[in-house]
Order: structure tokens, then C-alpha cells, then sequence
């Protein structure tokens, strides 16, 4: 079948990029001719690339670190056009979006409704969509609080022809707005990883996401002396780490997981890279990621892996020197083929 993946495959953003790409491949891998379906938005290119420039908001960037995530940009620009996509089309409308035998929507944050540029676009809920069956993969409603769906984006949700999420606030509110569970399924990340060459260097903790807390780096930075190890900040200027990595393109952020010897993160697929490569990781929550960590540790039984500020300080040492335990591993390992089945039988019809 000609298979159309419908995301945010061009966000500026090791993540999204990765699931996108490892979604789609896992289509191709099953015998379809699977494409990132490619729509465009002038809007939202514009708020993406002043993010990606300015991710410190409200702290200005320096004009040496412009340049560097200039350079991270033109990667994933690079990265974007080596991707399998289909032809253009506008986001804003739909009808332009090239036919296919079945869409897939997600995985990420497809359904959040208070996504900063993606909320509340239709397409992203099927509508307009030039294909006979429409599906979801692994969606997810990120940070979105409110206890229900409303009517139009409910009614919308009951059209489509199998839903799969990727956590429970996703699936506690397509339950609530369909009456019928959706399918949990791994994010592509963890379903179909990425095979990448690890980064060789001196022995580092890497370091991912920005605004981390105070309290948080404190202890990382504590912890990684301690083991006689660096602090890399990979993306974003994390100032209190030994090392900044701002301009590293998508497959450099893939390597340097996994060849560090450990991750702290407040990122959801900062835990994702993490966990499918076995390193030692700390996570502390954020306000705009706390739902999806949440979630995602407790669906893997990996709670372990988070920390707080009233914890005692040595846990992050202790979680930064303990490798995945065998039993989230295995977790993983049942969730995958429970997962690959699921997608078996959407590509089927069968879902």
C-alpha cells in the first residue's frame, strides 16, 4: 500500500524528528511504501525557526550561540530532505494532500489542542484527509489538562478507524470522548530504534533539554564529578554543564546517547533514547513535559527514573550510576511486540 504518516516531522527538535522517521520506517519495513506526508505553513515555519533561534525565551540568545543553532538548523534542514516525503501540500488545506491508501496520524503530540502552533489543526484529527482508511499511531495529547474532549474534536475522534495512544492522559481522554479504549502502543522510538555509530569521546553525562531547575543541575553536575565524568549539554545552552553541544544535527544527538554513560533529561524522548539504549538516567519533571514523563515511566514500570526536588540529593548520583534494570527491559521488549502487532493489523485493516 501507498501509506501516508501524517506528524510533525519537521519541527526543529530531536524527537519529533526521530519519531517521525522511525515510524515511517517501520512502515517501509513491513513491504509498504510508506512517506512523511509533507504539508507546509508559512505561520508555522515562522514561530518553529524563531523557537529554534530563541529557545531560551524569555533570555535572548547570543549572537555566537545564533550561529550555532544556526548550524543545528541547516542539519535538520538537511536531515528534513533526506527523508521520504511526499509531495507538498498546505496545511491549512488538506485537500491538497496527495491520495494514499491509508494515513496514519502521529505519533507526538498530534491531538494536544493547546500545542503552541499545531493545536486545533483539523488535519491532524482526519479531517480532509484523501485516503479510505485513517488511523492513529501512538498519539498523544502531551500536556493538554482538560477533563474532556469537546463534541466537534470527539466527533471527530469517532470517525477514524483504529486509535492507538501512547499514554494514559491520551488514553483516559479518547476513552472519555469515544466510549471505547484506545489501543497503548510504544512511541516509534522505542518500537523501531534507531541503529546509529556511538559517539567515541572522553566519558560524559549528557545533558538534554533547556530551562532545567537549579536544584536538578546542582545535583547532575555533583553527580557527574563524582564519577569522574563531563557534563555535555546537547541543543540547548545549559550553561552550568562542562560542554555545549548546540549545533549537533539529529543523528549526532542519536550518537551522543549513545555513547554516553549516562543521561539526565526533562525531556520525553531525552527518557525514550535513554531507556532503549540501557544508560543510566535521571529525569525531573517540567511544567510542559510532565504529563508525557509521567506517563511514559510509569507505562514502562521505570518510575525509578524520576526525581524531585524534596528527594534526598544523592539520588540523582545513584540514578546516573545504575543502568535500566533487566525488568524495564523486558517491559520494553513486550510492549514492542505488543505495539508491532497492533500496527501489523492497522496496516491490515484488521485494527
Amino acid at each position: 500500500m501507498r501509506v501516508g504518516v501524517l506528524t510533525f516531522h519537521r519541527c526543529i527538535n530531536y524527537g519529533s524528528y526521530w519519531q517521525a522517521r522511525c515510524l515511517v520506517e517501520a512502515i517501509a519495513a513491513r513491504g509498504h511504501d510508506a512517506v512523511l506526508l509533507d504539508h507546509h505553513s508559512r505561520e508555522v515555519t515562522s514561530r518553529e525557526w524563531r523557537y529554534a533561534f530563541q529557545p531560551l525565551t524569555p533570555e535572548r540568545s547570543s549572537r555566537a550561540d545564533v550561529a550555532q543553532y544556526g548550524r543545528k538548523l541547516r542539519k535538520f534542514l538537511d536531515a528534513f530532505r533526506a527523508l521520504p516525503l511526499s509531495a507538498p501540500f498546505d496545511l491549512d488545506a488538506p485537500e491538497g494532500m496527495p491520495a494514499v491508501d491509508l494515513a496514519v496520524i502521529g505519533s507526538d503530540e498530534v491531538l494536544n489542542l493547546s500545542h503552541p502552533w499545531y493545536g486545533g489543526k483539523p488535519v491532524f484529527w482526519g479531517e480532509g484527509i484523501a485516503a479510505p482508511r485513517v488511523v492513529t499511531y501512538a498519539a498523544s495529547f502531551g500536556n493538554y489538562a482538560a477533563d474532556f474532549v469537546e463534541p466537534q474534536w470527539a466527533d471527530r475522534l469517532r470517525d477514524l478507524d483504529a486509535i492507538s495512544v501512547r499514554d494514559d492522559n491520551s488514553f483516559g481522554l479518547v476513552e472519555g470522548a469515544t466510549g471505547a479504549g484506545p489501543a497503548m502502543v510504544l512511541d516509534p522510538v522505542l518500537l523501531n530504534p534507531p541503529r546509529v555509530q556511538a559517539a567515541k569521546e572522553a566519558p560524559y553525562v549528557l545533558v538534554y533539554g533547556h530551562h532545567i531547575p537549579d536544584w536538578f543541575a546542582a545535583r547532575v553536575q555533583d553527580a557527574a564529578r563524582a564519577q569522574g565524568l563531563r557534563t555535555l549539554s546537547v541543543g540547548y545552552r545549559n550553561d552550568w554543564a562542562d560542554e555545549q553541544r548546540l549545533d549537533a544535527g539529529p543523528q549526532e544527538f542519536a550518537a551522543l546517547v549513545a555513547g554516553a554513560q549516562a543521561v539526565a533529561t526533562t525531556y520525553f524522548h531525552g527518557c525514550c533514547f535513554a531507556l532503549v539504549n540501557g544508560k543510566p538516567l535521571a529525569c525531573a519533571p517540567s511544567d510542559y513535559r510532565w504529563t508525557k514523563v509521567r506517563d511514559l515511566t510509569a507505562l514502562l514500570g521505570a518510575e525509578r527514573h524520576l526525581t524531585f526536588e524534596d528527594r534526598d540529593p544523592a539520588d540523582v548520583g545513584a540514578l546516573l550510576a545504575e543502568p535500566v534494570s533487566e525488568a524495564v527491559q523486558a517491559r520494553i521488549a513486550d510492549l514492542r511486540a505488543q505495539s508491532a502487532a497492533w500496527l501489523d493489523a492497522a496496516l491490515a485493516g484488521r485494527a
